[in-house]
């Protein structure tokens, strides 16, 4: 059936073009095509499903800072309108997470908790800005410490939002990265905190990666751009948390 998808137009068809193709009743195609979504290799969409991209494996930081370059800043842009004032900030991994810490303004009384290097080397010359380095193994391919002892520190505290990246999204798996170890302190950074915060670019909505570590319903906010497609936003917003689309 994925293989089947795979030849079509934007990787979509019917229940009745697969069932056709396959030669199985349209019963047999729904209940298959179920299964493949819990697993999140595709999205139902009215009368038949879209095969999902996958994304298994993880590119450099300074390639990843590339993408979706002008989507980044305005999502950063409107990411630091949460920010509490005097408060404390756990921030993530990643690039659209290091455009974040850049979009800070100077003048921001703030507590940064972070194990993303590049930003806290950023918001460390800010003259109101507290920065507190989280501890763990250092990463070279996403500049960000990850380990037990990262998550350990992270089950100890008690902060006001976290801004927490993924390499995909979807209805089905929720948030997914690329490695266990960043999955846990992502995972530990969402329950330290009152307020979950999530930014994405459209290009990784509907695309799953190798571990999933939370549920939609577990998020306050979900920022991403305007190419975002209607039936995804949808889902997201279905599944609990506010969707904000910027651009």
């Amino acid at each position: 059936m994925t293989d089947f998808l795979l030849g079509q137009d934007d990787r979509r068809a019917t229940v009745t073009q697969i069932s056709e193709h396959l030669e199985v009743t349209t019963e047999t195609v729904r209940r298959d095509l179920d299964t493949l979504e819990r697993r999140g290799l595709l999205r139902r969409i009215r009368g038949g499903a879209q095969l999902l991209d996958a994304v298994p494996f993880e590119v450099a930081l300074a390639a990843r800072h590339a993408e979706q370059l002008e989507d980044k800043r305005r999502i950063a842009a409107r990411l630091i309108e949460e920010l509490p004032d005097d408060g404390v900030l756990v921030l993530d991994s990643g690039s659209l997470t290091l455009f974040t810490a850049q979009a800070v303004p100077r003048h921001a009384v703030l507590t940064v908790v972070t194990n993303n290097l590049p930003a806290a080397r950023h918001l460390a010359d800010y003259p109101n800005v507290r920065v507190i380095t989280l501890p763990g193994m250092v990463r070279g391919l996403t500049s960000a410490a990850v380990d037990a002892w990262t998550s350990r520190r992270l089950q100890s505290l008690t902060v006001d939002i976290a801004v927490v990246g993924v390499n995909g999204m979807t209805a089905a798996q929720g948030l997914t990265t690329t490695n266990p170890e960043e999955a846990s302190a992502k995972r530990a950074m969402l329950l330290s905190a009152r307020r979950r915060v999530v930014p994405v670019i459209s290009g990784k909505l509907g695309r799953n990666s190798f571990c999933s570590f939370a549920a939609l319903s577990e998020l306050d906010l979900i920022v991403t751009d305007a190419s975002a497609p209607d039936p995804i936003i949808a889902e997201l917003v279905a599944a609990g948390p506010e969707v904000v689309v910027v651009g």
